[in-house]
């Protein structure tokens, strides 16, 4: 008989490694979630996978359509415009909180991730640049020095991160991505203020070109998903 805890702890297994397979591409925006598939495949009954489904629901990843099943969530572009929206003005807040408070510590933890996000950029690699890209924005949250912004950007980085990753498969922007880095971890060390939140905005503002680009990608990663290779 399963404790709480031993199911508690395979809830989170499922769910991350869901959570895992959507962000790294494995599944899709639009794809089917079948329940009897993932329990055989995680060795689990089905009430951890529910568990997962409830708690990935309730984040925003995955949506239950009645009568039809779960799905890996897709968002519509005008859905996709206002998320990236806040997302920017989070992450400004979180960089212009984090050029007045960082410490030494934490700026050298900063400018450590920056040579990392470099290093991968120059091996042309979308997916291992994103995990150091990650790192890179997760110490500017820590240097807000305010664990509400934290969390809530966080959620929201959360709900964004397949489609932040997507976007990283456009040409040209690692090296966009990594320029922007730059600007944004000089303004923090430096104490500009507005100039770390006017940068960290612009890194993660999906606009003009670059939102043609990302629906572009997107488009493309939903066509391979329905495509008869996939079924």
């Amino acid at each position: 008989m399963s404790t709480p805890h031993r199911t508690r702890s395979l809830v989170q297994r499922v769910r991350e490694q869901i959570e895992d397979d959507i962000v790294e591409g494995r599944l899709r925006p639009g794809d089917q979630l079948h329940m009897d598939d993932i329990a055989a495949q995680y060795g689990v009954s089905r009430t951890p996978v529910r568990e997962a489904f409830q708690q990935l629901e309730a984040s925003g990843l995955v949506e239950v359509r009645p009568k039809r099943g779960t799905y890996v969530a897709s968002i519509s572009t005008a859905d996709l415009i206002e998320m990236f929206e806040v997302m920017a003005e989070l992450e400004a807040m979180c960089a212009r909180l984090a050029a007045r408070r960082a410490d030494k510590t934490l700026i050298a933890d900063l400018s450590q991730a920056m040579e990392h996000c470099e290093t991968e950029a120059e091996k042309g690699e979308a997916n291992t640049y994103y995990h150091a890209n990650d790192t890179f924005h997760q110490l500017i949250y820590r240097a807000s020095g305010n664990a509400f912004l934290v969390q809530e950007t966080i959620q929201l980085k959360n709900r964004l991160k397949p489609y932040r990753r997507l976007q990283l498969q456009v040409r040209h922007r690692l090296a966009q991505s990594v320029a922007e880095h730059r600007n944004l971890a000089q303004a923090i060390r430096s104490g500009e203020e507005e100039l770390a939140a006017q940068a960290a905005r612009q890194h993660v503002l999906v606009q003009g070109q670059r939102f043609t680009d990302l629906i572009s990608a997107l488009t493309q990663s939903r066509q391979a998903s329905a495509s008869p290779e996939r079924a």
